[in-house]
C-alpha cells in the first residue's frame, strides 16, 4: 500500500506561524510521526510539501499511489483544479486540517475538496494525519 502524502502552502511554516491555531510542532515532526506509523502498519509513504497549485496537482496526477493524504491549506478553499485533479485520478483521498475549520472564519468553512474526498480528518492538531493514515489502512484493506 502506498501512500501519497501532500501538505500544501504555508504548512513549511509550521511551529513559527500562529502556534495558537496550528501548535509548536514542526512539518518535520509531523513526517516523523507518519513515517513511524506507516512503517507499523506495513505502508509506505512518498510525502510533499509545496506552496504551489501546479506542483500539487502534478503530484495528484501521476497516480502512483494508492491513496491521497491532502492538507490543501488554503487551497481548501479556492481550489476547483485540486477538486478536479482528485476526482479525475479517482483514488481514495482524505483531506487533513490541523485545526477544525468549521469553528474558524467563515470563508474556512467551505471545502472544494471535501466534495471528492472519501472523507474529512480536521481539528486535531497533527494527529489529524495519523488518524487519516489509519482510516486510509482501513479503506485500502477493505
Amino acid at each position: 500500500m502506498k501512500v501519497l502524502v501532500i501538505h500544501g502552502p504555508n504548512l513549511n511554516m509550521l511551529g513559527k506561524r500562529e502556534p495558537e491555531i496550528y501548535g509548536t510542532f514542526s512539518l518535520d515532526d509531523v513526517n516523523k510521526k507518519l513515517t513511524a506509523l506507516a512503517a507499523e502498519l506495513g505502508m509506505k509513504l512518498s510525502i510533499m510539501q509545496s506552496n504551489s497549485e501546479a506542483e500539487m496537482i502534478d503530484a495528484i496526477q501521476k497516480k502512483d499511489y494508492d491513496a491521497l493524504i491532502i492538507n490543501p491549506a488554503a487551497y481548501t478553499h479556492t481550489s476547483i483544479a485540486i477538486r478536479d485533479a482528485i476526482s479525475a485520478v479517482g483514488k481514495p483521498a482524505v483531506e487533513v486540517h490541523i485545526s477544525n475549520i468549521h469553528k474558524r472564519e467563515e470563508f474556512r468553512r467551505k471545502s472544494y475538496i471535501a466534495e471528492v474526498a472519501t472523507g474529512q480528518i480536521s481539528g486535531f492538531g497533527g494527529d489529524s494525519y495519523l488518524l487519516a493514515l489509519r482510516a486510509v489502512k482501513t479503506i485500502l484493506s477493505n
